[in-house]
């Protein structure tokens, strides 16, 4: 089946500095040492940016993310730069979603209104807990207070499409005071909540000094609590982590888990972007990690480039579309990897067998309640032969 004409396309810009790193954070987050190095990293920014859209020519920019670190550190200004240079090249979409990440404690009087006059559209705030107990220990700072000031600030500068970000299973935290982090959240009318489990991952000083957390069957009664509390509330889980009210999926991560297509710009940032003249080849690039290296780079700043194809293509598809409650469809499928279906449908039919996977019956296919519950294990099935052998020694 030939690939649609137009794939849909985001944008992410990588801003790379907090005040502080968290203890469990593995992202390419730095912690800001003396001032804020804006105009230097602009610079290196904007000229990614240009080749960037240079690959990407004729094509509509649907959404764009500042992800972090912390975006909200960098100048209104700063955004308006990347903003304009989009739509300088027409590429920016006229309704384009356009997010940025904020953290409670660095959010100055004014500063939600600077963004939302340059173009910002949505609000991530980046609350986690709303208890100042669980706050410490997650290492973050902000108070519970300032995630209210931040709130307030989003509803004067006219932001109504925002979204919370809220972990559970924190240290010590039983399903009362998940409960009692989430209904605080829900009473703060955000469109989207971004809810998940907080793990422990490599490289992090929580791995290093892991804390106590809940076992096992604590946090799935958290979990279920909380999914249905927020089903209540009028939130829709449409992703394995994310719930949202009727119209505000967050369309940039949609476009992601769904296999679409994004350039990603800054420090660590990573792209793909499917060959529409080729039979879906998919080509995934990632830049220059570090934020000096990135930035004194005379030249490109890729750092690597790779094209996906075969069984790493069909197991990349089914690992993002798999975290979508909806799932995909056969369409879909063939036409995002130009793969045939009759590789794929053994697969499915047996997990369905398994009562891990459903069909509607009419093409299209989605994890069940059990295979979301057990989503690393439903995605390791599509995993290409070599990697389940390695797996299986490992």
């Amino acid at each position: 089946m030939p690939v649609p004409p137009v794939l849909p396309l985001s944008l992410y810009v990588h801003l790379p500095w907090c005040v502080k790193k968290c203890p469990y954070c593995d992202f390419n987050s730095h912690a800001l040492r003396g001032s804020l190095p804006e105009s230097e990293y602009l610079r290196a920014l904007l000229e990614d940016l240009a080749e960037e859209l240079n690959r990407a020519r004729d094509r509509s920019v649907d959404s764009v993310f500042f992800g972090g670190g912390t975006p909200s550190l960098f100048s209104a200004d700063a955004i308006r730069s990347v903003l304009d240079t989009v739509d300088h090249q027409g590429m920016l979409g006229a309704d384009a979603e356009i997010t940025l990440e904020a953290n409670p404690g660095t959010v100055e009087r004014g500063r939600f209104a600077d963004f939302a006059a340059v173009g910002v559209n949505r609000i991530s705030l980046g609350a986690q807990s709303f208890d100042p107990g669980q706050l410490a220990a997650l290492g973050r700072i902000h108070s519970s207070a300032d995630i209210w000031v931040a709130l307030d600030e989003i509803q004067l500068a006219g932001i109504s499409n925002f979204n919370l970000d809220l972990m559970y299973g924190l240290p010590g935290q039983d399903v009362a005071g998940a409960m009692s982090d989430l209904d605080q959240a829900i009473s703060a009318g955000p469109a989207h909540i971004s809810h998940y489990q907080l793990t422990i991952e490599p490289n992090t000083l929580f791995h290093v000094r892991p804390p106590a957390l809940p076992g096992e069957d604590s946090v799935a009664d958290t979990e279920i609590a909380c999914a249905e509390r927020l089903a209540e509330a009028g939130y829709r889980r449409y992703e394995i982590s994310a719930y949202a009210r009727e119209g505000s999926q967050c369309r940039h991560n949609i476009n992601y888990w769904s296999f679409g297509d994004y350039l990603g710009v800054g420090a660590g940032a990573h792209g793909k972007l499917t060959d529409l003249q080729a039979d879906a080849a998919v080509c995934r690039r990632s830049k220059l990690r570090h934020p000096s290296a990135y930035m004194s780079a005379s030249r490109s700043r890729l750092d690597g480039e790779a094209l996906i194809s075969g069984p790493q293509l069909r197991f990349e598809f089914m690992l993002n579309t798999l975290r979508l409650t909806d799932g995909f469809d056969e369409e879909q499928y063939q036409q995002r990897t130009g793969l045939p279906l009759s590789g794929l449908l053994p697969d499915l039919e047996r997990l369905a067998a398994q009562g891990l996977m459903a069909s509607d019956g009419h093409g299209r296919w989605a994890a069940t309640g059990l295979g979301l519950r057990f989503l690393n294990d439903l995605q390791a099935h599509f995993l290409p032969a070599d990697e389940q052998q390695q797996a299986g020694n490992g």
